[in-house]
C-alpha cells in the first residue's frame, strides 16, 4: 500500500516520519498497527539526536487505550509506559513521568515474573521521588532497587558480588538520605546503609560521609564541597538546608544550650535564620529543646529512652572498631 511505501522510504528524517503521520492522523484508527511503528521508529531517531522530551512525546502519540489487543495487548502497553517515563525523566521532564508511571502500574501486577520490567518501574519511580525532593522516600527505592540488582547478579554469577548497577543505586540511596530531612525515619535508614558492607566498597567520598552523618558529626565546607560533586543539578538546590539541619542536630549532640549568635557562626549563617530552623525542627519533633527568645539562647534536651541509649552504645562501640582497624588491629566479625 501506499503507507508502506511512505513508510519504508521516507522516515530516515524526523521532518518525514512527523509529515506522514500528520497526513494519516484522520484515518489512524484504521492505521494503529502501522502508526505504531512509525511512531517508535520516530521516537528512535529523536532518541539518536538526545532530544528526549520529543522522542517522549512521539511515543505517547500512540494509542495506549486501544482495544485493538492483537497490536496492543498489556505486556506492550506497559513496557511504552515505561519507556516513554525513562525519556521525560532524562529530559527532566518528573511530573509528565509520573503520569505514564501512575498508568504503568495498574498494568504491572499481571507481570510479577519479569525482573526487568519490574527493574525499569522500580527505577522510574525512586528518579520521580528523587527529582520531586522526596528524598527520604527515594532513598528507600534506591535501597531497594540495589537489593533487587543484587538477588539478579548473585543468580547470574552463582554467588555474591556487587556490579557497577546496584553500586550506582546504592550510592544514590545514600546521596538521597543524606539530603533528607533530619528526623527519626533518616536516623533508621542510615543505619541501614551504614552498616550494609556494600557501602564500605563505594568509592570516592560517598562512605565517609555518609559514616560522619551516621555519628552525627559536623560537617565541614570541604567535606561538603567534595559531596556535591556527586549530586545532580535539583539536589544542589537542597544541599544547604539539608547540611544546616544535620549540623544543627549534631550540635544538639554537643551542647546543653548555646546563644542563637553562636550557633549561627557555627552553621555559617545569620541567627534569625538559625532562630527559625531550630524553631521548626523542635515544632515538627525532629529535634528536642526549647528556645528562650529573651535572652536568645536554644536549650537542647536528648531522648534519654532505652532505644536512644542502646543506639548510642552501638555507635560508641563502632566508632572504637573502625579505630582499632584504623591502627592495623585485627577485629574479629561473629
Amino acid at each position: 500500500s501506499a503507507f508502506y511505501f511512505l513508510f519504508y522510504f521516507f522516515t530516515d528524517l524526523p521532518p518525514c516520519s512527523c509529515s506522514i503521520l500528520e497526513k494519516v492522523q484522520p484515518r489512524a484508527v484504521n492505521f494503529e498497527e502501522q502508526v505504531a511503528l512509525l511512531r517508535e521508529q520516530l521516537c528512535a531517531l529523536w532518541e539518536e539526536q538526545k532530544q528526549w522530551s520529543k522522542a517522549a512525546e512521539a511515543l505517547s502519540g500512540i494509542n495506549l487505550d486501544s482495544n485493538n489487543n492483537r497490536v496492543f495487548d498489556n505486556k506492550f502497553k506497559l513496557e511504552k509506559c515505561l519507556k516513554i517515563a525513562t525519556l521525560f525523566l532524562e529530559d527532566a521532564a518528573a511530573s509528565k513521568a509520573e503520569t505514564f508511571v501512575n498508568r504503568a502500574a495498574f498494568l504491572l501486577s499481571s507481570y510479577q515474573d519479569d525482573r526487568g520490567l519490574q527493574l525499569l518501574y522500580k527505577s522510574c519511580y525512586a528518579r520521580i521521588l528523587d527529582a520531586k525532593c522526596k528524598f527520604l522516600e527515594a532513598a528507600l527505592r534506591y535501597y531497594e532497587i540495589s537489593n533487587f540488582q543484587l538477588v539478579d547478579q548473585a543468580a547470574k554469577s552463582g554467588g555474591g558480588g556487587s556490579s557497577d548497577s546496584d553500586s550506582s543505586a546504592l550510592i544514590d540511596s545514600v546521596v538521597c538520605i543524606i539530603l533528607a530531612s533530619v528526623g527519626p525515619q533518616r536516623s533508621r535508614v542510615l543505619a541501614t546503609l551504614y552498616k550494609d558492607e556494600r557501602c564500605i566498597r563505594l568509592g570516592g567520598s560517598v562512605y565517609p560521609i555518609l559514616q560522619k552523618v551516621y555519628m552525627e558529626r559536623i560537617l565541614k565546607p570541604k567535606e561538603v564541597q567534595e559531596f556535591s560533586k556527586l549530586l545532580k543539578p535539583h539536589q544542589k538546590t537542597m544541599l544547604e538546608h539539608s547540611v544546616i539541619e544535620h549540623n544543627l542536630q549534631s550540635a544538639s549532640r554537643l551542647y546543653k544550650n548555646i546563644s542563637f549568635e553562636e550557633l549561627g557562626r557555627m552553621l555559617g549563617i545569620d541567627s534569625l535564620r538559625a532562630e527559625k530552623i531550630a524553631s521548626r525542627m523542635i515544632s515538627e519533633g525532629r529535634m528536642g529543646g526549647s528556645i528562650d527568645q529573651v535572652d536568645g539562647f536554644i536549650y537542647f534536651s536528648h531522648d534519654q529512652s532505652w532505644d536512644y541509649q542502646i543506639r548510642n552504645l552501638c555507635q560508641d562501640v563502632n566508632s572504637i572498631l573502625d579505630t582499632m582497624e584504623t591502627k592495623g588491629y585485627v577485629v574479629a566479625e561473629h
